[in-house]
Order: C-alpha cells, then structure tokens, then sequence
C-alpha cells in the first residue's frame, strides 16, 4: 500500500486562547494611551484657550481702561462740535423770524395766515366778492393753497418751544376755514357755469361738456340738456375720466361734476400734518435721568457756546420759508449735550443725550394703537393706508334755469338754494333697487402706484374712507385706468400702502464735494437718490427697472420736509410714520442708540461715506452695525475700501469680520481701540483733510443729513 494523503491545512491558525487574552489587553492599552494623548491634547488646548482668553481680556480691560481715560476728553470735543446743530437751530429761527419781517414790509397785498386779523379780512373780503368766474376762482384758489401750504409748513418747521398751543390751533383752526371756503368758491363757479350750460353745448349730443384744468384743480362737468337715455355716457376726451349712469339719470335734468383735487383736504387735519416718526424707547429710565442732569444746566451758557449764523447774501434771497433750511419738527428743540455723570457705587459714566419730541415709551404707544384699533373692516386705516394722486368729488347736480337771450338782454332764474345735488338714489322703500353708477378715472402721470389702488369713499358722517358700496372693480395696468360701480355719489379717493418701500434693501450716503453729499435707499420697487448741499436737499433720480420716474419732482432744490411731503403725494413714501413699526418688519434698535448714531453719522459725513451692513441684522437690539470708509472724492466707493464699524452710542469700535465673512463677531480689527464716539474711533485711521474737513463742515450741511437720516430711520427699516 501506497503512503497515506496527508489532510490540506484550513489555511488560518486556531487562535489560542492565551492569545486572544493577549491581543486584547494590547488594544485596550493602546486605546487607554489614545484616550490619555486626547485628554492631555484636550487640556493642552483648553490651557491655551484660556490662555488665549486672558490674554485677549486683559487686551480689552486695558483698551477700556484707556478709553475711560480720554472718555471726558472725547465727550468735550464731541459736545463741541455738536454745537453745529445749536448754530443750525439758531440759523433756522432767525431765518422764520426774517422771513415774517420780509413779508411784512414787502406790502404785496397777501396777508400773513399767521396774523388772525390779516387772514380773517381776507377770507370775508372773498366771501363777498360775486366774480363766480371758473377762471378767477381756480386762479384765487392757488393763493388759498399757497396760504394752506404755510401754515402746515409751520406747524411741522416750528420747534415747540416756539409755538404755543393756542398758536397751533389757531393754525389749524385756518387752515380747515381756508379749505371750507376754497370748496364753496368751486361750487359757486360750477353753479354759475352750469347757469350757461347751453354755451357749451356739444354737437354731436347736444349735451354740455367742458374740462378746466389747472396745475392744482381739474373740473369735468357734464349736463344733460337733452334727456336722451343713449347719451348716458360720456368720457371727458382731456382727462379720459367718464361715467355711465343709470336710464332713470339719463332723462334727468341733471349735471354731473368730477372734480379732481389733486391734494386731499378731506382727509382729517392729522394726516396733512404728519410729523417725523416717534421712537420707541425701551426704557424711560435715560430719559429721566437726563432730565435730572440737565435741570440746572442754564440754557443762556449752551447757546453762547454755539458759533453766529452767517447769512449769505444768496440765502436771503430764497423765495419764502419751503426754502429755508429746515429742521424736522421736534428734533432742533434741543441739542444733544453728552455729560459724564459720577455715581458711586453705579455706572460711572454714562453718556447722556438729549432726546428729540418724538422719542415716546412703547408701553402708551401700544396703548394708543389699542385705542385707535380699527374695528370695521370697512373703514380704512389711515395709519397704513393714504389717498395718492388726489381726491375725485363726483356729485350729481340740479341742473340749474338756464339763461335765456331776448334781443340784447340775458336773463336766467334766480334760485336761492345755490347749487344743489341730486339725490341718487331717491327716498324710496327699502326694498326697491336702484343700478349702480359706472365711473372710471384716469390716474395721474404724476404720481407712482406700485400696485392696484384701493378705492375708497368718504363717510361725511363717520369722518372716515370706507371701502364699502364700492364694486366690480377693474384695473387697467397699461392704460393707467380704473373702472368701478357705486350705488350713490360719493368723494372718492384711490389709496396706497404707506409701507410698500419698506423695508429697505440697502441704503448709502456718501459725500460728492464740500458740504455735499448724495443718499441712496434702495427698495424693493425703486432706487431713491437725494443730493444734499448746503442747506437744501434734491430729489437727484428715481429709478424704476432702469427707468427714471418722477420727472416732474427731480432736480428741484428745496428743504427736508418739502421732500418728504412731494415725494408722498407723489405716490413714493421712505420716511416712517409713528406706528409704521406695526406694519413693517422692523430690525429693533434701542432709540437711544439710533438717534445718536444719526447725529454722529452726519457729524462726519462730509468726509466719510456710510452704507448697508448685513450684520446690523445680528448685531443685537442695543448695537448697530454699518459700513464706513474715508471717502474725499467724488467717485463711488469700492468694496475693498469699507470697513465695518459697531456702535452703541456710547462706545464705536472697528471690527474684524467684512460684509463676506460667514458669521458675525464682535471682535476687533487688529491695532484697533475703543472710542467714546464714532468721530474719535473714525480719527485712528483718517487723513488729516478728511479731519480737516469734518471740523470746517457747514452747520446746515450737518443738520440736513441728520434730518434725513432720521426721517428714513435707515438703521432700523432696512
């Protein structure tokens, strides 16, 4: 017999036991040693991380410490030149009170509407005239306008230590007897032009149909001469308003007015006179104590401090006061004195800062809001809705005797009751129906209407709009029309959201030369550019999708509360109102902070350019954040040359992150230091005639930018 085949090995060796007790207690080893190199690693970094911290922490307190140092002496040249807007304050009431005195020995026949005695014989000496001319009257009516215009131009110029309450009301008390008479001269001229109707007969319908139109005023009025149920519409060709009434109308011996007033005199008095927006402080504390502070301060010592105003010859010769130099009612009350308060055993220092009218605890805002809640979904709000491009009075009229010619003499019935309307629809039972009137309107080239109005019509009653009785609504884009049915004649008005700008994509504010400067706010629907020089401001250009808009309003110089106002009839609102914060989604700033970033920013702004920081976002209720960079040229800024600023009006400090960075941090930029303000943090890295210049800048110039930039309120609505 053959050997015997020995067996194949499995190929693995059995592990023996031993050994397996072996390898296990090498990796439990080996994993024991990893775990102590983590946690000695771990230790190590966490020494240096602390380290690192006490490091950067003694950094801090010493740069603290060094600007608790100089703190007095920083708050001393910061008051300093605070004083820009004392003289801009002083400038502007010895400006009101010249201009009365031009006024006074100019002689020109006009009355002063601030005089009661002067205005009270005017508006007597005009109820009495019997020239009903349409002409005369619409003529007569921009005077009546001009006078309006004043006195709500004093209402918001005035600071309140300067006017009284009796003045105010007695303003206000002038200015409804004004628009009360100015709307009776119209009827009584559209009564007397009716009387003639039969002069402006049309030869295709027999109808009488006319259109006057002045820069203030257009009147389209039509009377049915000839009863004809198919002449029950009509389209004004000039204006391209019409209507079509009901049969029971058409064979009526009536008139039909659509009278467009391109302002709004119907709305109450509060919405013509709308103020700067109110800022909400978080708490009233400040406030307090900065009234115990100040109540000794002597008001003589402040303003001897402050520079002369200099009246250049070209600025005495501005036509009236919408040119002057004009502070935002409520600002200009007071200057903003920043004082170093001792206390021990509290905050040593605390920067205190004369607030301006508007600044107003939360708690009685909200309260208010409560109180002034609409309930009716009807009416409209007028805290977030505004009449834009006018107010339409569509009346029905009786169409009053006409003259009759007997060889060379007119004759016409005289009828008492003046003009009166035709009720539409008549007294009858409740259950009877009567068809809607048809009306259309053109809307104004002049005014901006980012999206479908919303048609409203006046409540006589209720003192209110309403949008109800109003139907079938048709809004025609391209032809920049709108069609709607109305049970009865109503005044109508078409209104917009005030809030449809805001908030802000970005904004800019650059200076272009000395004492000039360019402020741009970018919206969702449009790129607002406004020049600043001097003691003025321009609408520069509004673009919309690449086009300029507005024409009619750009390149006109005028005062900071002119431009608001035109730009708001004008259909394009970038300034917040009182209670905006309830429609807007707002970044929250405490308003301590936010005045005196404004008041700073404009201190420096002929020598610096500021703009839109993503990170103010997240930089926190009590901190802003925004971008700077020294800017003396007149070209655009480029992105390599911002800088990113933190200030919370008492301490500025330059940052390490730029606008690409992917989180926000606090940190300093490298060889930086804390400063009490942002003029002195802006000082470390400026050129000398950057410094030079933000010294020699105008007053005006200062307080022109400060206005605008709390108008806008840029560092919260954007």
């Amino acid at each position: 017999m053959g050997p015997k085949k020995q067996k194949k090995s499995s190929g693995k060796k059995k592990v023996s036991k031993a050994e397996k007790l072996r390898l296990q207690k090498e990796e439990e080893e080996r994993r024991l040693k990893e775990e102590e190199e983590a946690r000695l690693q771990a230790e190590q970094e966490e020494a240096a991380r602390l380290e690192k911290e006490r490091i950067e922490r003694e950094h801090v307190e010493k740069l603290e410490a060094k600007d608790q140092e100089r703190r007095e002496d920083e708050l001393a040249e910061l008051n300093s030149l605070e004083e820009k807007f004392v003289c801009a304050q002083r400038w502007k009431t010895e400006y009101r009170a010249y201009t009365k005195w031009e006024h006074y020995i100019a002689c020109d026949g006009s009355p002063d509407p601030t005089v009661l005695q002067e205005i009270n014989t005017f508006m007597n000496l005009w109820r009495e005239d019997q020239n009903e001319d349409i002409q005369f009257v619409v003529e007569k009516g921009e005077q009546v306008l001009n006078l309006i215009e004043k006195l709500q131009f004093l209402l918001l110029d005035t600071p309140p230590n300067e006017i009284t309450e009796k003045e105010t009301a007695q303003y206000q008390e002038t200015i409804l007897d004004l628009e009360t008479l100015l709307h009776q001269k119209y009827n009584e001229a559209t009564e007397h032009l009716l009387k003639s109707a039969i002069t402006y007969e049309d030869s295709d319908t027999g109808n009488m149909q006319t259109v006057i139109k002045d820069k203030n005023v257009t009147f389209c009025i039509w009377a049915n001469l000839k009863k004809k149920v198919r002449f029950k519409n009509h389209v004004f060709c000039d204006t391209h308003h019409g209507f079509d009434l009901p049969k029971s109308l058409a064979v009526s011996s009536i008139a039909v007015r659509i009278l467009h007033t391109h302002y709004d005199h119907v709305s109450p008095l509060w919405l013509q006179c709308q103020s700067v927006p109110r800022l909400e402080v978080l708490d009233s504390k400040e406030l307090t104590q900065h009234s115990e502070d100040n109540a000794g301060e002597p008001e003589e010592d402040k303003k001897e401090a402050g520079e002369e105003p200099n009246m250049t010859a070209e600025e005495e010769k501005l036509p009236d006061e919408r040119n002057s130099a004009i502070s935002l009612r409520g600002n200009t009350s007071s200057v903003a004195d920043i004082n170093e308060v001792t206390e021990e055993g509290t905050e040593k220092n605390s920067e205190i800062l004369d607030i301006p009218a508007e600044v107003e605890i939360p708690q009685m805002q909200e309260k208010t809001g409560e109180e002034e809640a609409i309930t009716d979904e009807s009416t409209v709000d007028l805290q977030q809705f505004v009449p834009v491009g006018g107010v339409y009075h569509i009346d029905a009229l009786q169409l009053p005797p006409q003259v009759q010619q007997i060889n060379s003499w007119s004759m016409v019935e005289l009828l008492d009751g003046g003009l009166e309307a035709y009720p539409y629809p008549p007294e009858e039972p409740e259950e009877t129906t009567h068809p809607p009137i048809q009306i259309t309107l053109r809307l104004p080239d002049s005014v901006l209407y980012w999206k479908e109005p919303v048609i409203a019509r006046w409540d006589p009653a209720g003192q209110q709009w309403r949008t109800d009785g109003i139907s079938n609504i048709t809004y025609r884009t391209q032809e920049k029309s709108i069609t709607f049915d109305i049970g009865a004649f109503y005044t109508i008005a078409l209104l917009q959201d005030i809030h449809l700008n805001m908030p802000y994509q970005a904004w800019e504010l650059q200076p272009t030369s000395t004492d000039e400067a360019l402020f741009v706010v970018t919206t969702v629907f449009a790129e607002v550019q406004i020049q600043m020089k001097g003691n003025q401001c321009m609408l520069a250009a509004v673009v919309v999708e690449k086009k300029s808009v507005l024409p009619h309003l750009v390149g006109k110089w005028m005062c900071p509360i002119t431009l608001r106002r035109v730009l708001k009839k004008g259909g394009l609102n970038i300034f917040p109102e009182e209670h905006s914060y309830k429609y807007v989604c707002v970044n929250k700033k405490a308003p301590l902070t936010e005045v005196r970033a404004y008041r700073q920013m404009a201190l420096v702004a002929s020598a610096f350019a500021f703009g839109w920081s993503k990170w103010n976002l997240e930089s926190g209720q009590d901190q802003v954040v925004f971008k700077v960079s020294e800017h003396l040229q007149g070209d655009f800024v480029k992105d390599e040359d911002w800088s990113l600023y933190m200030f919370n009006g008492q301490r500025a400090q330059k940052l390490k992150i730029t606008e690409a960075s992917e989180a926000f941090s606090a940190e300093l930029e490298e060889d930086s230091e804390f400063h009490s303000t942002l003029y002195h943090m802006l000082k470390d890295f400026a050129s000398k005639e950057a410094i030079d210049r933000v010294n020699t800048a105008n007053f005006l110039f200062v307080d022109v930018v400060y206005q605008l930039l709390l108008a806008t309120r840029v560092l919260t609505y954007s």
